[in-house]
């Protein structure tokens, strides 16, 4: 099945005044009863991404969004599509950290809440807002447009309900839950190589080498971060800075000159200025040019590393470009 969007338009309807009142109401009540429990309601890591069936609906969703989005995923386990679409879905409830909460519903075993939200096929994803639920996108959708769509759905329970999240506590673990030793992964070899290959000024060999690893474990996260910075070091390389800057201030409309400045604001460390200019020109060009420039963007995203509060920032700016 191919994605289909779910524009999130529908997202206006959940800004009424009563809802917004009630829903901020609720939220200050939460925080007031974690606060007289004790501690601040900070969350294990765990439960940013839960299996909820229907006996669990309202406290795992309706309860919860109370206090943070919460994303739903309904998949099954037949279901190759969605197999794709939840690791994803997983690594970015928890890399957001607290930002939203992923519900897993099993459509096999929830016949009556696939009902409820009138799915007609999986994977879908919807999103409960304030006790309200709105559909977020159908099929498994690339990573971008994701993490796109969750950037405006936290911006609208931000701004619309004052939902601002929860804390995390990354020790509060289970307490019969001894840390095991990682034992040395199967691609420790290949990584210290593409290391010491960037150390030694070899990049070929380094993007060679990350390559290497993600042909065979595609979701390794060091060998995709590794690879984006050795890529951004052989583009850059045998640049003249001056050059590139001044064209790119003499034709603010050449996407190629605004790319390549990007590129070499991040190695001088002017992360900012790169996001801010890619962004800008994903605002104003379209099709492949476009596409391009926002290309560029999340591969810069990549190199800083998703936990850096710029590329929170810049990704929510980068969703209000897009929509």
């Amino acid at each position: 099945m191919q994605p289909r969007n779910m524009p999130m338009s529908g997202v206006v309807d959940l800004a009424a005044v009563k809802a917004a009142q009630e829903a901020r109401a609720k939220a200050e009540q939460a925080r007031a009863e974690a606060a007289r429990q004790g501690g601040g309601g900070a969350v294990s890591p765990d439960s940013l991404v839960i299996d909820v069936d229907e006996a669990g609906f309202e406290r795992d969703i309706l309860q919860r969004s109370t206090e943070v989005p919460v994303v739903i995923d309904f998949w099954a386990e037949w279901c190759q599509p969605c197999k794709q679409l939840s690791p994803v879905l997983e690594r970015l409830a928890r890399e957001y950290n607290g930002r939203f909460v992923l519900a897993k519903i099993d459509v096999d075993a929830n016949q009556t809440l696939m009902q409820q939200f009138g799915i007609q096929g999986i994977p879908a994803v919807f999103a409960v807002v304030a006790g309200q639920a709105l559909p977020l996108f159908q099929g498994a959708a690339p990573e971008d447009q994701i993490r796109a769509t969750i950037d405006q759905l936290i911006e609208v329970g931000e701004q619309r309900f004052g939902l601002t999240g929860i804390a995390v506590d990354p020790d509060a673990a289970a307490a019969d839950e001894a840390p095991a030793e990682e034992p040395a992964g199967p691609y420790d070899a290949l990584l210290e190589a593409a290391v010491a290959a960037l150390d030694s000024g070899d990049l070929p060999g380094a993007v060679q080498a990350y390559k290497d690893v993600l042909a065979q474990d595609p979701g390794n996260s060091e060998a995709r971060i590794g690879l984006a910075q050795a890529d951004l070091m052989q583009r850059v390389q045998g640049l003249d800075p001056q050059r590139v800057r001044q064209e790119a201030a003499e034709r603010p409309g050449d996407v190629k000159a605004q790319i390549t400045a990007a590129d070499l604001d991040l190695v001088g460390g002017h992360v900012d200025d790169a996001f801010g200019r890619l962004v800008d020109t994903v605002g104003r060009t379209a099709g492949d040019d476009r596409d391009a420039a926002r290309v560029r963007l999340l591969e810069l995203f990549e190199v800083v590393g998703g936990d850096d509060p710029r590329v929170a920032t810049a990704r929510r700016a980068l969703a209000r470009a897009l929509f």
